[in-house]
């Protein structure tokens, strides 16, 4: 598949959406729905509030496809960060209402709660929107405890190899303290599918 094809789908779905083609929105969310509800969990860690923002997310993005500008990234990075500015809207909204009502803790306390939940989104987007051979490498050395060799050993590569892909997925999750959520366009994740596996 040519390297811009991801971009020409994004340009084809948006002139789809502003011509109000219904199929198109179905297809929209069939591929993103998991994305916006797993960063909204994230976020929240409300499944009635992820659900909210889900249905918000993809009503905007039927009521406003002209918002969505094709030169300024990929549409996944666009509909992440519409779900990311939602979810943590939300959290400071009800997260300050608990405050008022007497609940315990300070405003410094909901502003690192907010950084955190919003960290930890980002970081969850980031392993997701990888490409493969990267996340598989961290998976194995962060979650199964391999070291690089031991990885390399089990993805056929050279140990070279392992070194550069987890240097270079370490450095992608490094950005999760940054503020905002789109990806850099190398972490895109271009395939064709469905939804992204949250």
């Amino acid at each position: 598949m040519p390297k811009d094809a991801p971009r020409r789908w994004d340009r084809r779905m948006q002139q789809r959406l502003a011509h109000g083609e219904a199929a198109a929105l179905g297809e929209l969310y069939d591929r993103f729905a998991s994305l916006v509800h797993g960063l909204a969990h994230r976020v929240l860690g409300d499944e009635s509030a992820a659900d909210r923002i889900t249905r918000e997310v993809f009503s905007h993005v039927w009521e406003n496809p002209d918002a969505y500008d094709p030169r300024q990234g990929p549409l996944r990075s666009w509909i992440a960060t519409l779900t990311h500015q939602r979810a943590v809207r939300r959290l400071r909204q009800t997260e300050s209402a608990a405050l008022a009502l007497g609940g315990e803790g300070t405003t410094e306390d909901l502003e690192r709660k907010v950084r955190r939940a919003s960290a930890a989104a980002r970081a969850d987007y980031i392993v997701t929107a990888m490409p493969t051979p990267l996340r598989a490498a961290l998976e194995l050395a962060y979650f199964q405890r391999r070291d690089y060799r031991q990885t390399a050993a089990d993805l056929g590569v050279t140990e070279d190899e392992a070194r550069r892909r987890l240097r270079l997925g370490l450095q992608l999750l490094s950005t999760a303290n940054d503020t905002g959520l789109p990806a850099p366009d190398r972490t895109q994740d271009t395939s064709p599918g469905p939804g992204a596996a949250l």
